[in-house]
């Protein structure tokens, strides 16, 4: 299963190597929609954010998702759009001790 990683077009290897040196990360974004009495809290796309970069700008339209459709499940859609943006404008979720473990398991 191939791995759909967004801002690393036209990146080497050793190029992403050295942004995860200097402190870049794999991120993703959570997003909550609600039907009536469903709830579904989903992660979005996974991101490299490079050393020094703004890491909210990937999640705002995840955030804007859950603003508007996320509150309307009861009991759980109030509690996991809270949690969505709690998380989206903290930076999202750090996956990258994940996601190199995926990209070394892919190559082997």
């Amino acid at each position: 299963m191939a791995i759909n990683i967004r801002n690393i077009e036209g990146m080497s290897e050793d190029q992403i190597n050295y942004e995860l040196k200097r402190g870049g990360r794999f991120v993703v974004y959570l997003y909550c929609v609600s039907i009536v009495v469903l709830t579904f809290k989903r992660p979005g796309d996974v991101y490299f954010i490079k050393a020094g970069e703004p890491s909210i700008k990937y999640g705002l339209w995840l955030s804007l998702v859950s603003l508007l459709f996320g509150w309307w499940g009861l009991p759980w859609g109030p509690i996991h759009t809270v949690g969505s943006l709690w998380t989206n404008f903290r930076g999202g979720k750090d996956v990258t001790n994940e996601m190199l473990t995926a990209l070394r398991g892919e190559t082997t």
